[in-house]
């Protein structure tokens, strides 16, 4: 699965982490990926959605009607 979120579009950040005796090795930041379903009215059905912590935050303040209809406008399949 990929670490993408659908909402915020949040990616996986690349970086280094780095020892005590500061050698450097590649590493990979996740974002924190859930998934979660939810019922949408509109659509009489649920939807289950790949989110991040911050795009759960988003439903949470602008509702799942608003943030679907803005998926489906970028032509995300849901």
């Amino acid at each position: 699965m990929a670490a993408v979120c659908q909402v915020t579009g949040a990616v996986p950040g690349f970086g280094n982490t780095i020892s005590h005796s500061h050698r450097r090795n590649s590493r990979r930041f996740d974002p924190n990926i859930q998934k979660k379903k939810y019922y949408v009215p509109s659509l009489r059905r649920n939807v289950t959605l790949t989110l991040s912590a911050k795009g759960i935050k988003v439903i949470d303040a602008r509702g799942i009607e608003a943030v679907v209809k803005d998926l489906l406008a970028r032509g995300e399949k849901i």
